[in-house]
């Protein structure tokens, strides 16, 4: 038979559903795995979806999504980052931040052009410039500068088929915040080399040291950026899959146009239930941020006291601690960790080759697992 598509093909399987995958059919397993809160969506929210289901919302909306939606979500842009777009011709309604980022990309790109993309990063981001047909380049950060982009390095991986520049700010793996200075350096980067720039944000509102700076509202950033955002995580609402996207108009009219031959929508009952997080949920985002920074303290010190160096992470809900110490390659470290201690973890070298030598431990689970799964950890390296 004909092969089937050279670059899907040749695209490996996520290296955080392996391990997943591995811990689901264990006993007793603590999983600092899989980047979900455990909050189940809070109950002002979930009303709004049944009263939705009951009342019979259960049809496409406009292929933009609810005007409600889109109004609620400029405004809270405008009033709370000072980014301002109009949400009739700027703002798209997703089917999660995931489909956002893969509409940015095939709308930005054209075969071969290349996209630079700061390292350790989020797993879907290098995979999907090449589904969209471009080229991703990784450029590396350190946690010695506590993985802050380093400019001078992003310019100097700049060739003729740059196109883009694609970051996450909190990130994932690293719970790194960029610095709003490196965002304002990058921006007349990106103006000095006529690059766009997509921002990935879905973990604004997870912000523990300093105040989130949107990338939109930099000086000089708008007419060339794409922000996406949702409401997976600091709404705890990763099933409802709704996320959003805003652009310049030209930029936002395409993803339109892509999405509606592919997803049409997102689905109606969770535009609903958005509209209800963005108008009635503040409370419950504040309460869950708050328990998430009392876990980020208590992990973070617990790593750091069984020996293990580990970053400050100002936002997101991971942390990314170094495990060269133990002598292992991340991959090892994780696969012994989880036999000889049920506690699942990703190899940092999943999320590029600046990863290798860390592991991401994602710290949205209860208090009592996280010191359970530190004292576990222990044991494990005193094993070694």
């Amino acid at each position: 038979m004909k092969p089937l598509n050279d670059t899907i093909t040749a695209c490996p399987p996520s290296g955080i559903r392996k391990f997943f995958d591995i811990a689901a059919e264990m006993d007793d397993v603590i999983s600092l795995g899989v980047g979900e809160p455990d909050f189940v969506t809070p109950w002002r929210i979930r009303e709004a979806g049944i009263y939705a289901l009951e009342h019979g919302y259960t049809t496409y909306t406009g292929n933009s999504g609810l005007a409600q939606l889109r109004r609620l979500i400029c405004d809270d842009l405008s009033s709370r980052y000072d980014a301002h777009y109009a949400w009739d011709s700027e703002c798209l309604i997703t089917t999660g931040v995931s489909e956002g980022l893969d509409l940015a990309l095939r709308v930005l790109l054209n075969p071969g052009e290349e996209v630079i993309v700061p390292e350790p990063c989020y797993v879907a981001y290098q995979p999907c410039v090449s589904f969209a047909g471009g080229t991703p380049v990784g450029v590396a950060t350190r946690a010695e500068d506590s993985f802050a982009i380093d400019v001078a390095a992003i310019e100097a991986a700049v060739t003729p088929r740059t196109k883009a520049i694609l970051i996450g700010s909190p990130a994932n793996p690293t719970g790194a915040v960029q610095p709003v200075e490196v965002l304002r350096d990058l921006v007349r980067l990106a103006e000095r080399h006529d690059l766009y720039l997509v921002s990935d944000e879905i973990y604004d509102r997870l912000t523990y040291t300093g105040s989130h700076t949107c990338l939109g509202a930099v000086p000089g950033a708008r007419e060339r950026t794409v922000v996406l955002g949702g409401f997976s995580k600091a709404q705890a609402m990763t099933g409802w899959r709704v996320g959003w996207l805003a652009a310049p108009r030209a930029i936002a009219e395409l993803c339109v146009r892509v999405h509606q031959y592919t997803m049409l929508c997102a689905p109606h009952v969770s535009q609903v239930a958005a509209v209800e997080a963005l108008t009635s949920a503040e409370g419950d985002v504040t309460e869950m941020v708050a328990d998430y920074d009392r876990r980020r303290r208590v992990f973070v010190k617990g790593l750091r006291e069984i020996g293990l160096e580990c970053p400050e992470p100002a936002g997101a809900f991971y942390a990314f601690p170094s495990i060269r110490s133990s002598g292992l390659s991340s991959e090892e470290f994780a696969e012994r960790l989880l036999k000889a201690e049920s506690v699942a973890v990703v190899p940092g070298s999943v999320f590029g080759p600046s990863g290798e030598g860390h592991i991401r431990c994602s710290y949205a689970t209860a208090l009592p697992q996280l010191e359970q799964a530190v004292e576990r950890m222990g044991r494990f390296l005193q094993s070694l």
